[in-house]
């Protein structure tokens, strides 16, 4: 009779926690998301290569591009791409043009004005961006209605005195920046 009354407790239990498993996998819960976002207008810079100049040594494409002239001289061999004017008994100025791409998105914006400014003071060499000087002091304009979406040949140029010793490594960076009108 024992055994009969544990094997009915047993049954009972199990059918118990059966029903609570099958009562409980029926269970659900939802909720609502809402969700919002704020678009702003945008313009973003790239350099490119420029086909009648000389190729990015890097970052074609980005807003971080490196442009190398390589070896340059007042007078004898250049590579191509290069445009030299010699100033007879002071200076020559080696150019050569880059790409400068702006683009928009989500703006009603017309057009852009473009400036370019030196990264550091260069007492020596005479720096210029589209016949434009340019120097650290302040952000020199390049164009006021630049066009989006259309690269624009921006000629880099570098003005070096006949005093400059053979060998001298010429650097320096020039930051560009679009804003939009």
């Amino acid at each position: 009779m024992r055994k009969l009354t544990l094997i009915a407790i047993a049954t009972v239990m199990f059918a118990m926690v059966s029903s609570m498993a099958v009562a409980q996998a029926g269970n659900t819960a939802s909720g609502t998301l809402t969700v919002t976002a704020t678009v702003n207008s945008s313009i973003n810079l790239v350099f490119n290569s420029d086909a009648a100049g000389v190729a990015l040594s890097s970052g074609a494409g980005t807003n971080a591009a490196t442009l190398a002239f390589g070896n340059v001289s007042a007078f004898g061999a250049i590579a191509a791409g290069i445009t030299r004017t010699v100033v007879a008994g002071t200076s020559f100025t080696v150019s050569t043009p880059v790409d400068v791409l702006v683009t928009k998105s989500n703006s009603t914006s017309a057009n852009y004005t473009l400036k370019a400014q030196l990264g550091a003071a260069d007492a020596t060499n005479t720096w210029g961006v589209a016949g434009n000087t340019v120097t650290s002091a302040s952000a020199a304009t390049i164009t006021a209605t630049g066009t989006y979406g259309s690269n624009a040949a921006e000629a880099v140029a570098i003005t070096i005195p006949f005093t400059t010793a053979s060998g001298s490594v010429i650097s320096n960076t020039i930051n560009f920046t679009a804003t939009s009108n």
